[in-house]
């Protein structure tokens, strides 16, 4: 019987695994919620992109909706959704661009073969700052409203259909 012990165990553990996967088949897990979502965007100073000596506080762009777009060089999905970012600031969003555990050259070099569609960039090399803001990797964007309210969290690339249905309103409707 004491030789069954860890093959039971494995098979029990193994069977809550797959009903676990089974209950979350099909849900949009790129849609967690934000414990942020309703509040004000936590301040954030940081180095702009490709002047690590001059610092950009977020706090400066109240009074316009924006988008904040977390990528990074190494980040494939960033390229697949940096089409559906540059369309998004070409039609008149405020697109802020938050570098993350990146370094200054990749990154630049980056933007520099790609395109650079953000206002700004702002840098986080050592992820300390995307603490506050709950960030979990790349891509992810969020919609922070005029007032510095957090109306949306995406995680994952965004695609035309989640800009056109769930960004544009948010801009759209804010004061």
């Amino acid at each position: 019987m004491n030789r069954l012990l860890p093959l039971i165990a494995f098979v029990l553990l193994a069977a809550l695994l797959f009903v676990g996967v089974r209950m979350n088949s099909g849900k949009d897990n790129s849609a967690i919620p934000s414990p942020l979502i309703g509040k004000p965007a936590p301040a954030l100073t940081l180095p702009e992109l490709p002047l690590p000596e001059s610092r950009i506080a977020v706090d400066a762009l109240r009074g316009r909706p924006y988008v904040l777009n977390v990528w990074g060089s190494w980040c494939v999905s960033c390229r697949v959704e940096h089409p559906v970012i540059t369309e998004l600031a070409k039609s008149g969003a405020l697109v802020v661009g938050y570098n993350y555990k990146d370094t200054p050259e990749d990154a630049s070099r980056w933007l520099a073969q790609f395109g650079n569609p953000f206002a700004l960039v702002v840098q986080d090399a050592d992820g300390q700052a995307a603490l506050d803001w709950g960030i979990y990797g790349a891509p992810e964007t969020f919609v922070v409203d005029a007032e510095g309210i957090v109306r949306f969290k995406h995680i994952g690339p965004l695609t035309p259909d989640i800009v056109q249905d769930r960004i544009r309103p948010l801009l759209e409707d804010t004061p």
